[in-house]
């Protein structure tokens, strides 16, 4: 169902049981996906969204990139199925690098205001708070949450189902599984929640947390860390996504933190 009050540009291919509400505005190269809901007074322009999404009013969804060499190439934004975009919601698309895409994966959810910058990649379920803003080339892997008003420098990473507490900004990467807080928002523990939510096994989570204890602790720098990991810890997908994580960062990872930040799992 389309209102009648929607203005949709002649490229637009929209799904014939999605909804567009009223005053929404649909520019060029748009796909909407089968059972998708556009809420009043949404803008749309150069973006494919997948099926069962929520767009929200005043959202802004493909829009030019606040970068100074975009000179109008064609770019675009794409995301997917059941990904959730609240009201005030930015998300610009590309600038004419990389693959020329701004990819928000399936089943996210960007909470109010939260702002999405060119070239940004966020895998499966994430979630941003209000207002969260990411600069260009950020990537946020799956499962994370970043809690509201934060702010992040372009291309850092965020690592699988870490979060973050709100009012917090990083100029480096944030390691995967750990909790963080601050400015900037140094690991105070590992997410065990999230793990066990995704169904990660006691014994697993525990060496997991003991290698992550190794890395962000005062008594060694990170390669003896990760020395010590490989010698005396059982090794695991998460152990070697963290290891992994840190040894391909470019602009060096949050580790460090006092000793009385630790947390275990203690209280399982």
């Amino acid at each position: 169902m389309i209102d009648k009050t929607a203005i949709i540009h002649p490229s637009a291919k929209i799904a014939d049981d999605a909804i567009i509400g009223p005053y929404v505005v649909i520019g060029e190269n748009v796909t909407i996906g089968s059972r998708t809901r556009v809420i009043a007074n949404a803008y749309i322009e150069f973006a494919e969204i997948g099926e069962d999404c929520t767009i929200s009013p005043f959202a802004t969804i493909g829009s030019e990139p606040q970068d100074l060499g975009y000179k109008g190439e064609a770019t675009k934004v794409v995301i997917g199925d059941g990904t959730i975009i609240k009201e005030n919601v930015t998300i610009h698309r590309a600038a004419a690098c990389g693959d020329f895409t701004t990819r928000i994966g399936k089943k996210c959810l960007l909470m109010v205001g939260s702002h999405v910058a060119h070239n940004c990649v966020l895998d499966d379920q994430v979630i941003l708070a209000n207002l969260v803003t990411l600069g260009g080339h950020v990537h946020v892997g799956f499962g994370a949450f970043v809690g509201g008003m934060s702010v992040f420098h372009q291309n850092i990473r965020i690592g699988d189902m870490a979060i973050i507490s709100g009012f917090s900004a990083s100029r480096q990467d944030i390691l995967p599984y750990s909790k963080g807080e601050g400015r900037p928002p140094v690991p105070r523990g590992l997410n065990v929640i999230a793990m066990k939510r995704r169904g990660v096994p006691l014994d697993v989570r525990t060496h997991t947390n003991e290698a992550f204890k190794l890395l962000i602790s005062d008594e060694y720098n990170t390669t003896q860390a990760i020395e010590k990991i490989k010698a005396e810890i059982p090794m695991n997908e998460y152990i070697e996504k963290m290891i992994e994580f840190i040894q391909s960062s470019k602009r060096g990872v949050l580790l460090k933190t006092h000793k009385s930040g630790h947390e275990s799992l203690q209280d399982e």
